[in-house]
């Protein structure tokens, strides 16, 4: 056979580990890895000392368009993750408007993104009080599975479940459901301030866990498929692992950030580092990543979630009146490594967290591997190689991140989208995916 291209690494991380091999790639997809010495019958690509992973597929990305295009936009947050190795996203419901909670708003926000995205882009629905009828024909329509809320969502047109609407939903449709799980009972109003300890205190781990034992019980009531949304506190790590051990269907994700930072390190006034739920301490985070090994947290993904520099940085740096939420997208992957390696973890293992497992979760089944049949998103990594964080070189609307000036691991070289080069400067050659593409 001749393929339309063959990428040869010493570096190949497959599913069954980290290897030298030849990628034959033909009609967008991968259609066999052989060995490192093979000659296979096509124009050739060696990569010399750069790894060759799958395209990183991040599940959790607040895109805000249309409504809120000032805050990002699938043009703009598309070329980010293309830049920072991210081949496929899933944009969240919310911060748009309309929100994702009905097929004309799906629609909607499918005509603003055809033709402006540089990555494939799926996208989840909503479940918001009163849609509970609206969910099934949602699902029909092609999103992957449905967003809700146990506590305010920050935006007023995305209200939070209470507990029977919550079981309304999962009992509406048979989809997978992805929950922001904080509990409104152990949630306090934050004071105006510019110390980080105050917010943090605003939101203890109690409410995370109060609210992910709800979101367990009645996943085992109903019979229902669930995922913990952005898990910040490790406190709640034997519930699940309990929990998923009796049969319950449960997946948590956590993310770079949590991963990453902590808070003792958060400078006062430093708003940027402001999410819900909060960066905790490093020995949470010491317990975070034992979960990640043991596999009681399946998955990394960014929660990309950007404002304008205004709502991010109000005046005076008060962590009450800023948006919650951490821009991400492009600096995912190498932050996460850097973490990584210097813990001991291999290079197989960021990508079993940050491609392989996002794209089971989501159902999408051709994304997240270098094997023969997943499609050829592909990047060339130079894995070993530092660079220092700067803001301006994000592609992200706004350049306000938390990593600002932190020197990181692992420069993205190249990038391949179904066997085609791409790079955030060229033509958007991203697609629209839905539930039936799997």
């Amino acid at each position: 056979m001749s393929y339309d291209l063959v990428l040869r690494s010493p570096r190949v991380v497959t599913p069954q580990g980290e290897r030298p091999a030849t990628v034959c790639l033909a009609d967008g997809r991968i259609q066999a890895v052989t060995d490192y010495d093979a000659a296979p019958d096509g124009p050739t690509t060696d990569l010399g000392d750069l790894a060759l992973l799958p395209g990183v597929v991040d599940t959790h990305v607040h895109v805000n368009e249309p409504g809120r295009t000032e805050w990002e936009g699938f043009a703009s947050a598309t070329r980010a993750a293309i830049a920072g190795g991210v081949t496929t996203i899933v944009d969240m419901p919310l911060n748009s408007i309309p929100p994702t909670v009905s097929v004309p708003a799906l629609e909607t926000k499918r005509r603003v993104a055809d033709g402006a995205v540089h990555a494939d882009v799926g996208f989840w629905g909503g479940a918001v009080p009163g849609n509970a009828a609206d969910l099934p024909a949602l699902h029909r329509a092609g999103v992957l599975g449905f967003k809700c809320f146990l506590v305010d969502s920050g935006v007023p047109e995305f209200p939070p479940l209470d507990p029977t609407a919550f079981d309304d939903a999962l009992d509406a449709v048979d989809a997978l459901f992805i929950v922001h799980a904080e509990s409104p009972d152990q949630i306090s109003v934050a004071p105006p301030s510019r110390r980080y300890a105050d917010f943090v205190a605003s939101r203890p781990p109690d409410a995370e866990t109060a609210a992910i034992a709800r979101v367990l019980d009645a996943a085992r009531r109903l019979g229902a498929r669930v995922h913990i949304l952005h898990l910040s506190s490790a406190d709640a790590l034997p519930l699940i692992a309990a929990t998923r051990n009796a049969g319950v269907r449960v997946t948590v994700e956590t993310c770079p950030h949590y991963l990453c930072l902590y808070a003792e390190e958060v400078p006062d006034g430093a708003t940027e580092y402001k999410c819900c739920p909060p960066i905790r301490d490093q020995a949470n985070q010491d317990r975070l990543w034992a979960g990640l090994a043991a596999g009681v947290i399946d998955c990394v993904v960014s929660d990309h979630s950007p404002s304008t520099p205004a709502l991010k940085r109000p005046p005076g740096g008060d962590f009450a009146a800023a948006w919650g939420g951490i821009a991400s997208l492009q600096i995912g992957l190498p932050a996460v490594w850097s973490a990584a390696r210097r813990r001991g973890y291999r290079l197989a293992d960021v990508v079993r967290w940050m491609a392989q497992r996002p794209a089971e979760i989501a159902g999408l089944g051709g994304k997240g591997r270098i094997a023969a049949g997943f499609d050829a998103d592909l990047v060339a990594f130079a894995p070993d190689e530092p660079f220092a964080v700067d803001p301006a070189a994000l592609r992200h609307r706004h350049p306000v991140t938390p990593y600002a000036g932190r020197t990181l691991h692992g420069v993205v070289r190249s990038v391949w989208l179904r066997g085609q080069p791409v790079s955030p400067d060229g033509p958007p050659r991203g697609r629209l995916i839905s539930r039936s593409d799997r």
